[in-house]
């Protein structure tokens, strides 16, 4: 397994539409262990394989996050929603490809995802709550839409600011 580097907004290759995964192979599923421990290393709970380079409809996620839990990671292969509610909560969001920044953003309560595993089998899921929110945050990833597209024009500019400032700072 190794560790990727992880792309940061605006980086234009965050904005491209991902490929089905066609391959259920041991190249796949390295890629999803890369994922998995890409995603460790930076302290998130999602991470959508357009993230590190990689324009695949592959994303992995793992709700534990504090040293109690046990870790559970879940890998998403060709996911849709197939069913969303009509209600919509808000949900403070952060990004790996925005770091340090959060905002609110507003999306179903509730929706039904079809996906394949490592092994190309297909499956379906009902989620709710944070399960959700995350499904969704990352699924949007795969159509090159980042957290602050959903915002207003002034918030998304004011947020890629603060990145392009952060990443100034740390470049000097």
């Amino acid at each position: 397994m190794a560790i990727r580097e992880i792309l940061v907004a605006p980086d234009p290759k965050l904005k491209m539409k991902a490929r089905r995964v066609e391959t259920f192979d041991d190249d796949l599923r390295k890629l999803l262990d890369d994922m998995v421990e890409t995603m460790y290393a930076a302290k998130g709970i999602g991470l959508a394989a357009p993230q590190i380079g990689v324009p695949l409809r592959a994303i992995v996620m793992d709700l534990a996050r504090d040293e109690e839990e046990d870790a559970a990671p879940r890998k998403f292969l060709n996911p849709e929603i197939v069913w969303e509610s009509d209600e919509e909560v808000p949900c403070e969001e952060g990004c790996l490809s925005v770091p340090g920044q959060y905002a609110e953003v507003t999306r179903p309560a509730q929706c039904r995802v079809r996906y394949q595993d490592e092994n190309g089998v297909r499956h379906e899921i009902d989620c709710d709550g944070l399960l959700a929110v995350c499904i969704q945050h990352e699924m949007d990833h795969l159509e090159g839409v980042l957290f602050v597209d959903h915002l207003s024009m002034l918030k998304r500019n004011m947020i890629l600011r603060k990145v392009a400032k952060a990443r100034r700072e740390k470049a000097s």
